[in-house]
């Protein structure tokens, strides 16, 4: 019986830990895609999230290969649908951009990361 219970709360235990974990706002999805290649420059970067985030604290920069800062700044939270985060770009050339990102959900969790696109001609 004592085996029994032990089982029980150890797996509540893990089902507990499962659901803080997927509290944290990660991309879902993203304009241009992850990895993709894009032929002509987008107007902007759009990045989905599995979570709400804090407008105040999420941002995302777009690079080039030499590290310098190639967007327009002033990244935003959609008015509209609060897990869209945006950036403008201006005309990029041909060449491969990374893209850096750091997000704050509304409940508090950061989370970051980064990916490449590639501008084709």
């Amino acid at each position: 019986m004592r085996r029994a219970i032990s089982l029980v709360l150890a797996a509540a235990a893990l089902l507990g830990c499962a659901g803080t974990a997927l509290a944290h706002a990660f991309l879902d999805h993203a304009q241009p895609a992850v990895g993709s290649t894009s032929h002509g420059s987008p107007p902007e970067l759009r990045l989905w999230f599995t979570q709400a985030l804090e407008p105040a604290f999420s941002s995302a920069t777009v690079t080039d290969s030499a590290g310098k800062t190639v967007d327009k700044g002033g990244s935003t939270v959609d008015g509209k649908d609060p897990k869209l985060l945006k950036l403008p770009l201006p005309p990029l050339p041909p060449g491969t951009y990374k893209v850096n990102w750091r997000v704050t959900s509304v409940d508090t969790h950061t989370t970051s990361g980064s990916f490449t696109i590639t501008i084709a001609p």
